[in-house]
């Protein structure tokens, strides 16, 4: 590739700095006269068209499986988060339905439950005092 026809004289190009399409020695592009438009002409002399088909073709078919994959993790991923959630509602269900159960409890026993969790506190401060004057020196 000695020289490039697309280019202009002081180094920029017509593409913005980007080289031109090309992918093979006898595929090139060209600008339509005054528009927007590119033009593809394929050189036949350096054509492999049936080997770009083929290669096109497996590359597709490659894309085709990764999407398949993709496709079957993210309906198993779904089913998954979908059984978690279930599990967590059950879970929350049974939780609340214990918390009511003690509240019954609770009502039903009166108000002695206050009394109890200070007698509680009162016997491990002892304990702890206790403890402490004898291992103190």
């Amino acid at each position: 590739m000695a020289s490039n026809p697309h280019r202009s004289g002081a180094g920029g190009s017509l593409y913005g700095g980007a080289a031109p399409y090309r992918s093979r020695e006898g595929l090139s592009t060209r600008n339509a006269a005054g528009s927007e438009e590119i033009q593809l002409r394929i050189d036949p002399m350096h054509s492999d068209l049936d080997d770009e088909i083929t290669g096109l073709h497996g590359q597709v078919r490659q894309l085709k499986n990764i999407a398949q994959e993709i496709g079957s993790e993210a309906k198993f991923q779904r089913d998954f988060l979908d059984e978690l959630q279930m599990t967590l509602i059950r879970a929350q269900a049974g939780v609340k339905n214990n918390i009511r159960k003690l509240n019954m409890s609770i009502i039903r026993s009166g108000n002695n439950h206050i009394m109890h969790v200070v007698l509680f506190a009162l016997l491990v401060f002892f304990v702890l005092y206790i403890w402490s004057k004898m291992f103190k020196r």
